[in-house]
């Protein structure tokens, strides 16, 4: 992505105006002259990108030497030649199905919830950990009887490395209030955990890869309620195609891997802060939720 050349050069503008690319997704600087980024280091000439070089001004402006808004400039990881190729290219070879396969085959492999994110932490086969700031795998009390799983992180979660701490978070929290319920007492994961660049939606392809271990994930929290919040989250663990306005409010049986639970699908916060007229549904899948945990219904 090339940056705007009627945009003045000050340290402020230009340092917001690189951040604002960071939270978009951009991960390197384009110049005026193409590279092939994914060849070979030792075909490429020694003499073509010298290690520390940055790229070169861009046409119309001159560098301002000695300059310290410059300086600081071309010190910003995105305005340096990125390093050639890193974890993404050893990302990049295997297929999705290969992937999905690897992950599937980790997650057999965890005795614990501890293990399982030491597990994801070293996982190497979605692309997503490598444009993520944090691995965000799960909070809240795993021993609680009820666990809340949505779609992916966004850019709160993605920079705590926590579940719903943004402003959807903080409505599930008013929602767990309603209910007699906080963090303490509720166990929360999403399918996802890490977060797509630029809040984008996880691919099919993404999601497959990750699903092993939100499953495992289940299976060692092993609660006795699982909530899937938002129409991705019910469609992947419920395996339904309705969507969420279909299904929100009822009732599903879920293999954990150890027994059969019920689950619960209902509306993601994210969307009632869209559609806030729709809190009157959620406000009746909680009270549902509360008369299910204490044995009600």
């Amino acid at each position: 992505m090339r940056l705007m050349p009627d945009i003045a050069p000050d340290r402020a503008a230009l340092l917001a105006l690189l951040e604002f690319h960071v939270a978009a997704g951009v991960d390197c600087a384009l110049d005026e002259i193409p590279h092939d980024r994914f060849a070979d280091d030792a075909a490429r000439p020694a003499a073509e990108a010298p290690a520390g070089a940055s790229v070169a001004p861009m046409p119309g402006r001159p560098a301002a030497a000695g300059s310290g808004s410059a300086a600081t400039a071309q010190s910003h990881p995105l305005l340096q030649r990125a390093p050639e190729p890193r974890t993404p290219a050893r990302v990049a070879v295997a297929s999705p199905e290969e992937a999905a396969s690897a992950a599937r085959d980790q997650a057999r492999s965890a005795r614990s919830l501890e293990e399982l994110a030491a597990l994801l932490a070293s996982f190497e086969g979605c692309g997503l950990r490598v444009t993520a700031k944090n691995l965000v795998f799960a909070d809240g009390n795993p021993q609680s009887r009820l666990m809340l799983v949505g779609e992916a992180p966004g850019g709160d979660e993605d920079r705590i490395g926590k579940p719903f701490v943004g402003r959807s978070g903080q409505l599930l929290d008013r929602m767990l209030a309603a209910i007699g319920l906080d963090r303490t007492s509720v166990y929360i994961a999403n399918i996802v955990p890490w977060r797509p660049p630029g809040n984008r939606t996880p691919t099919p392809q993404e999601v497959a890869i990750c699903r092993p271990f939100i499953e495992k994930q289940i299976e060692l929290a092993d609660p006795d309620i699982l909530v899937c919040l938002g129409g991705p989250s019910a469609q992947t663990l419920l395996s339904i195609k309705e969507g969420i306005l279909k299904t929100r409010g009822r009732w599903f049986p879920y293999q954990t891997g150890r027994r059969e639970i019920r689950a619960f699908a209902t509306l993601h916060p994210a969307y009632l802060l869209r559609q806030p007229l729709q809190k009157r549904l959620a406000w009746r899948d909680f009270r549902a939720l509360k008369r299910a945990l204490e044995g009600r219904t």
